[in-house]
């Protein structure tokens, strides 16, 4: 069945889900669930430990996965977190697809989950096709406004040339920075997380596995959520 969503918001039964009735068990399972991760537990075994321990449906288990991580990583990730400030006059890699679906999910009224490192995630699924929605162009406009304020001196968009249109999405980056004289580059590449973690430039990204390798990284989400939106749906699962 083709994806003929317009919107990346919230599923028909989160309000359900993440009612705050069903916080206090899901944080349980944040901290339960990273304690396991910090003694080397695969993470499919020991989620579904957890999941099972709570009776937690599929969609609340993919967002405890998304909010726990090891003690060492929650340790790496804050001492290679970097403010936003430092953007200036630096080169900045950006995730691509990390960083716009979370957008649009937010603009969209999709549920957005803060997990134990200070991220912020959604629980969108791409399975290897993208779709742009009503939204996508709002949230490259907004993360564009926002990187003109903090005035890196170039920023590169790397997007999974394995998801299908990324190409498309690509070719809308580019037509909007040339719009607005924005210094950027977009590339489509099989393997954008080793390009990321191997540039040595200032990386935008929430991706778990980016983060344990890089040694620089923004919360660019954080900011844009804080100083840019005014409305949108998040949940503290840090416990």
């Amino acid at each position: 069945m083709p994806d003929i969503r317009k919107h990346r918001g919230a599923h028909p039964e989160d309000r359900k889900l993440f009612a705050d009735d069903q916080l206090p068990a899901l944080r349980t399972a944040v901290r339960e669930l990273s304690w396991l991760l910090s003694r080397d537990y695969s993470i499919k075994g020991a989620l579904k430990l957890v999941g099972d321990r709570y009776a937690l449906t599929d969609r609340q288990r993919l967002a405890v996965s998304r909010a726990a991580c090891s003690d060492q990583s929650k340790e790496h990730r804050a001492a290679t977190h970097l403010p936003v400030d430092a953007m200036a006059g630096k080169e900045i890699i950006i995730d691509g697809f990390n960083l716009i679906i979370t957008i649009e999910a937010a603009l969209s009224g999709g549920i957005l989950i803060h997990g134990r490192d200070g991220c912020i995630r959604d629980l969108s699924s791409v399975h290897g096709s993208y779709r742009s929605v009503n939204e996508t162009d709002q949230a490259i406009s907004l993360i564009g406004t926002a990187l003109e304020d903090l005035r890196p001196k170039s920023v590169a968009w790397l997007l999974d040339r394995p998801i299908s249109n990324s190409g498309r999405l690509a070719k809308r980056i580019r037509d909007l920075a040339t719009e607005t004289a924005w210094n950027w580059t977009v590339e489509v590449l099989f393997n954008p997380d080793a390009e990321i973690i191997a540039s040595g430039h200032l990386v935008v990204s929430s991706d778990s596995h980016v983060l344990d390798e890089t040694d620089r990284w923004i919360n660019l989400t954080r900011n844009l959520l804080d100083h840019r939106l005014k409305k949108f749906w998040l949940i503290d699962l840090r416990g």
